[in-house]
């Protein structure tokens, strides 16, 4: 349906369901003519058009409901708590949900709701159920005891095909098993080639940021990881890099005239720019379930960013599929051979020919590999910019482990507790990716917590779930389940996660976990260690820094002690940047 408008397709799929009461009025009024030998009284008629589409919703509605209590009530169990609704069709709900996504703190106002009805509650809108949980034992039940019985779904399919396509992050059933398969062995080992990359690009970035530092100006932070993890992506994956830390670093805004022009016009930065562009839209249609095209009526508004994105990789899988021929008639140049050998690209060549399945691959691979990565590094050095103590003693185990300036081995990194630690911690607090969706292929029961009753969830049902206000809940993690402290993934309170291994997820779990998992804190850990090395201390530049509005000051929790904008397309981000300010390391600092 390419070049349809959306809303089009929109209203061509719900037709039947519209037209369907208008057709037996019609039909009732025929009959009504042929029994009474009469046609029905104008009014009757006219009455009977107007009210019978409501009245088909209503009694659809009234019907589903019944239904779905008695398959509950059937299998000793209770449909979920329903936020409470004062609009038809939720409406109210619906302008929460979007105002929090536009306004508010992260994770409202599904925070709200759990506190109110529970982890567990449907917050219905669209007369749509959203059986929407916090709760460990059923984000269990989703990703891994009731595997089976839950899937990404049509909704989400449909929500995104636009930027995943029929990627690994959104297929299901056998095309999910191939694209797993595809990939699986490729991250099975670790590759002494992937600290290469991350040498290099690390290296460039961090002589970059001295050399900001030096000419008195501030580093966004989260900017300059991102180029780390794009350049170490593309690098990865295609075995060419995007280059987009040769545009230089970000000025901020306070700058001289035309400082930036290098910076915008970078073609590295024209691709990052649509590649967030492209998943903050995909995260807006979360919000509107099904209903997403009335918001974007007139054109995909993924796939014009998308069509940006393609134009750098469709180029670089061209290259590869022409190497593959090359390679099958002994032709091809050496060095042409070197770039793309031992690279996913090169694996996925080897696995099918069609250069769709392969885009569709990487751009999936690309988001896990660059966003994630950049959101979690972003935080973690906001918390060492909040946590002076922690940067101190995360920074002397470095030095004690590989000393100021030597490369970091596997050994060191797996023998770094601390280090470790520290990304986990905070991991737990932002999670990547802090929401996510299923949607029930058959009738499911999740089974009850805390003495309450088992909960039915009906067919084709989505579940969203959230770990990250999963990983915030103080009677999971313990009373300071909102403080930022490594330890708790050291001293005792580990028991906490001992005890349940589904309340930490960062990298989901069950037949989906991560395959990238061992990557990701290699990348990190490297990443931390050249950056600890290079600097001494960490401070946020609150005078340069998009603050959070003074009202969610008064409120109570971690958000209110934020000194940033969280955000979140796919994964999370800080609104605005990470601008801060790094002291280099001295003699004196490496001793």
């Amino acid at each position: 349906m390419v070049g349809i408008p959306p809303g089009f397709i929109y209203i061509a799929h719900r037709l039947p369901r519209l037209v369907s009461p208008l057709a037996l009025v019609y039909a009732g009024s025929r009959i009504w003519a042929i029994v009474f030998e009469n046609a029905a009284p104008l009014w009757l008629r006219r009455s009977a058009y107007i009210f019978s589409i409501p009245i088909a919703m209503a009694c659809g509605i009234i019907y589903a409901y019944l239904r779905d209590r008695r398959q509950a009530a059937l299998r000793g169990a209770v449909l979920a708590s329903q936020v409470k609704s004062t609009w038809p069709g939720g409406l109210d709900i619906l302008l929460s949900v979007a105002r929090g996504f536009g306004d508010g703190h992260i994770g409202s106002p599904f925070d709200q709701y759990s506190q109110e009805y529970g982890p567990t509650v449907n917050v219905r809108f669209m007369f749509e159920d959203q059986i929407f949980t916090t709760e460990p034992e059923h984000i269990k039940a989703v990703l891994s005891t009731q595997f089976n019985s839950f899937e990404k779904g049509p909704v989400f399919w449909d929500q995104v095909s636009a930027l995943l396509g029929t990627g690994v992050f959104n297929s299901d059933g056998e095309i999910w098993k191939f694209h797993r398969s595809m990939t699986r062995p490729f991250f099975s080992k670790d590759r002494i080639s992937h600290f290469d990359i991350f040498e290099k690009h690390a290296d460039d970035a961090l002589n970059q940021a001295k050399s900001r530092f030096q000419e008195g100006y501030l580093v966004d932070f989260q900017d300059m990881v991102g180029r780390f993890t794009l350049d170490s992506a593309t690098e990865f994956l295609f075995g060419k890099n995007a280059g987009s830390l040769s545009a230089g670093l970000v000025y901020p805004k306070n700058s001289l005239p035309g400082q930036n022009n290098e910076y915008e016009n970078h073609p590295s930065n024209v691709f990052a720019h649509a590649f967030s562009q492209a998943q903050s839209q995909a995260a807006f249609r979360g919000r509107f379930g099904s209903f997403w095209r009335l918001a974007e009526f007139w054109s995909d508004r993924i796939q014009k960013e998308m069509d940006v994105c393609h134009k750098l990789i469709n180029p670089v899988l061209k290259d590869a599929l022409e190497m593959k021929g090359k390679r099958s008639t002994g032709q091809g140049g050496t060095e042409e051979k070197r770039a793309l050998e031992d690279t996913l690209l090169e694996h996925l060549v080897s696995c099918t020919e069609d250069p769709t399945v392969i885009r569709d691959e990487i751009v999936n691979i690309l988001i896990a590999g660059r966003d994630t990565t950049a959101a979690t590094l972003t935080f973690l050095v906001y918390m060492l910019s909040q946590h002076p103590d922690v940067l101190k003693r995360l920074r002397a185990e470095v030095l004690s482990k590989v000393g100021s300036s030597r490369r970091p081995t596997y050994d060191d990194v797996r023998d770094m507790k601390y280090m470790r630690a520290v990304i986990n911690e905070t991991l737990r607090l932002y999670p990547p990716v802090p929401f996510n969706v299923r949607t029930s292929t058959e009738a499911a029961v999740w089974a009850g917590v805390n003495g309450g009753p088992p909960i039915y969830i009906p067919p084709k049902t989505r579940t969203p779930y959230s770990v990250f206000l999963m990983h915030r809940r103080k009677d999971l993690w313990g009373p300071d389940a909102e403080m930022f402290d490594p330890d708790r993934f050291l001293d005792e309170r580990l028991k906490y996660l001992t005890s349940n291994a589904f309340i930490f997820l960062p990298f989901n779990a069950g037949p989906r976990i991560c395959l990238g998992q061992q990557f990701a804190y290699n990348e990190m850990s490297f990443f931390l260690v050249r950056l600890l090395q290079t600097f001494s201390s960490i401070t946020l530049a609150e005078d340069t820094q998009t603050r959070p509005p003074a009202e969610w000051g008064k409120g109570i929790g971690r958000n209110s002690q934020e000194k940033v904008v969280i955000k979140s397309h796919l994964t999370l981000y800080v609104n605005g940047g990470l601008w801060v300010r790094m002291g280099e390391a001295g003699d004196d600092d490496n001793m």
